[in-house]
C-alpha cells in the first residue's frame, strides 16, 4: 500500500490517570463541480491563466483549520478543451487552488470520472500526484490499485484508511487499462478487510450514490451504509445527488453516516443546488496502556456554505461561509435582490432538512479564526557533538505521532500538535526529564513562529 504523510494537526489532551488521550479533526466536503460558468470565470483574458483563488478564499478558514479535509473532484484534469457539462475537464488551476485553500486528500470515483477517457483519467492521476495531493478512486491500471489501496494515511499518530466508490461512470465503459472503483459489494468487502489488517483508527469510506436533486436518502443508500458499518466501516460519506440530505450520528455504533454533502462549488444555481454543507468530526484516541488503545467518535458538526455569483457583468463565483456571512454580511457583498434572497432561500432551506432529519449532528455557528495556532515540540534527533550520552528511544511517543524535519539544527524530530501551549509544555517536560533535548515551537498558519523557551528554563 502507498502510505501518504499528510501536514495535520492534532489537538492532545493529558488526563490524570495513566492514560493519554490525542485526537484528529476530519473535514469532508462534497461535490467540486467545474461548469462552463466557473472555467469562464476563472480565466483572466490579460494574463492567459486560470486563477480560483478569490472564489475559495472565503472558505480557506475552515478548510485549514480541520486536520485532514477531504473533497469529492467531480471533474476531470484532462487538459484542453476546457469544459463543463456533459464532459467535465477543468483547468489544472482548479487542483491547485483547492491545495492552497487546505484539501489533503481528493476522492475521484464518480459518474464523471472517464468523461474524457484514458487520458482524463491518467492525466488526472498525474496532475495530482505532481501537486502532491493525496487521491483515491481511480487507477492507471490494476498493479496500481493493488499497491495503493486502501489509501492509508499516516501522521501524527493516527492511521486512517480511505476507500472510495461510484454508482457508475454515466454509461461509459471504463477504458483499459485504467480502473474506476464501482459499487460491488464483494469487492467493497475484500477491501474493507484489506484495510483492517493494518489496524487503522479508523476506515473511511466515500461514496458516489443516490438520486440526483432528492433531499433524502433512496433505501438503497440506507441499506449500503449499513452494510459498510457491519464491514467495519467508521465513516461512510456520501456525494452525488448536489442536493444536501441528512447526516446520522449512531453513537451506539460509534458510527458516522453522511447521506450527501451537496455541491461544495458549481455552476448550478436552483433551488437546493446553489450550496452545500461540510462536516466536520474529531475522533480521539484514548490509550490505557501500550496495548490498550480505543478510537472513538468525539464530536460531529456541520457547517454550512453557499456558492455566490455575481449579478454583474462579470459574473465571478465566490464561496460563502454562512457562519461567516449572517455575522457581517457586509464583508462579503452580496450584491442584488435576487442573489440576497438565494442565499437566505438556500440557509432556510439546509436548517429545515437538517433540523427534521438530522440525529446528533448539530450546526457549528462558530467561526474558525483567519490562522490556526498549533504548538509542536523539536526534539533533536543526534546526541550533542561534545560526547553527550546516546539519544534515548522515542518508542512510546509514537503515540502522538512523530514527523521528522530539517531545520538550522539538523534533523530535528517532530512530536504531536497541541491547540495550546499549556499540554505541550507538559510532554516536553517529560521528554526533558527523560533526557532528551527539547523546546515547544508555535506554529501560526502551519508555519514556525516563535521558539518558546525549554520548561525548565
Amino acid at each position: 500500500m502507498k502510505h501518504f504523510l499528510l501536514l495535520l494537526q492534532v489537538g492532545l489532551s493529558f488526563t490524570t490517570g495513566a492514560q493519554d488521550t490525542t485526537r484528529i479533526s476530519l473535514l469532508f466536503a462534497g461535490d467540486i463541480m467545474g461548469h462552463d460558468s466557473q472555467i469562464a470565470s476563472a480565466y483572466n483574458a490579460a494574463t492567459g491563466q486560470y486563477d480560483y483563488t478569490s472564489c475559495f478564499a472565503g472558505m480557506k478558514p475552515y478548510i485549514e483549520s480541520a486536520d485532514v479535509a477531504i473533497g469529492n473532484l467531480e471533474v476531470t484534469l484532462a487538459g484542453p478543451p476546457y469544459k463543463g457539462y456533459p464532459q467535465f475537464s477543468s483547468p489544472d488551476a482548479l487542483a491547485v487552488a483547492l491545495r492552497d485553500v487546505g484539501f489533503d486528500v481528493l476522492v475521484s470515483a464518480n459518474n464523471h470520472s472517464v468523461d474524457r477517457g484514458r487520458k482524463g483519467i491518467l492525466r488526472t492521476i498525474r496532475v495530482l500526484d505532481s501537486l502532491g495531493i493525496p487521491h483515491t478512486g481511480t487507477f492507471a491500471n490494476e498493479a496500481a490499485r493493488n499497491n495503493e489501496y486502501p489509501l492509508i494515511l499516516n501522521k501524527n499518530g493516527f492511521t486512517l484508511a480511505l476507500l472510495n466508490y461510484t454508482y457508475g461512470t454515466n454509461g461509459i465503459p471504463v477504458p483499459a487499462p485504467g480502473m474506476v472503483n464501482l459499487i460491488d459489494t464483494a469487492q467493497m468487502r475484500a477491501d474493507i478487510q484489506k484495510a483492517r489488517q493494518v489496524n487503522p483508527d479508523a476506515i473511511i469510506v466515500f461514496m458516489h450514490w443516490g438520486n440526483e436533486y432528492e433531499s433524502l436518502p433512496t433505501r438503497g443508500q440506507r441499506q449500503l451504509a449499513d452494510h459498510l458499518c457491519r464491514l467495519g466501516a467508521d465513516l461512510v460519506i456520501g456525494s452525488h445527488p448536489h442536493v444536501l440530505q441528512p447526516m446520522e450520528w449512531r453513537k451506539d455504533q460509534n458510527k458516522l453516516v453522511v447521506y450527501s454533502l451537496g455541491n461544495f462549488v458549481s455552476g448550478q444555481r436552483k433551488r437546493y443546488t446553489d450550496g452545500g454543507a461540510t462536516v466536520y468530526t474529531e475522533l480521539m484516541k484514548i490509550r490505557y496502556k501500550p496495548d490498550s488503545v480505543i478510537t472513538t467518535i468525539d464530536s460531529v458538526g456541520y457547517f454550512l456554505q453557499w456558492v455566490y455569483r455575481t449579478e454583474d457583468e462579470k459574473r465571478n463565483y465566490y464561496m460563502i461561509p454562512v457562519p461567516h456571512a449572517e455575522k457581517d454580511i457586509a464583508a462579503f457583498r452580496i450584491k442584488g435582490a435576487t442573489s440576497q434572497a438565494a442565499f437566505k432561500q438556500f440557509v432556510a432551506d439546509s436548517r429545515a432538512l437538517y433540523g427534521k432529519h438530522n440525529i446528533n449532528v448539530p450546526e457549528i455557528a462558530q467561526i474558525p479564526p483567519d490562522s490556526v495556532v498549533r504548538f509542536r515540540i523539536h526534539v533533536a534527533s543526534t546526541a550533542p557533538s561534545n560526547g553527550g550520552a546516546s539519544v534515548p528511544a522515542l518508542d512510546e511517543y509514537h503515540f502522538y505521532g512523530i514527523e521528522p524535519i530539517n531545520d538550522e539544527f539538523g534533523t530535528t524530530l517532530v512530536i504531536g500538535n497541541f491547540s495550546n501551549a499549556g499540554s505541550a509544555n507538559v510532554l516536553c517536560k517529560k521528554l526533558i526529564e527523560a533526557g532528551h533535548t527539547a523546546r515547544v515551537v508555535q506554529y501560526v498558519g502551519g508555519r514556525k513562529r516563535i521558539l518558546r523557551n525549554r520548561p525548565e528554563d
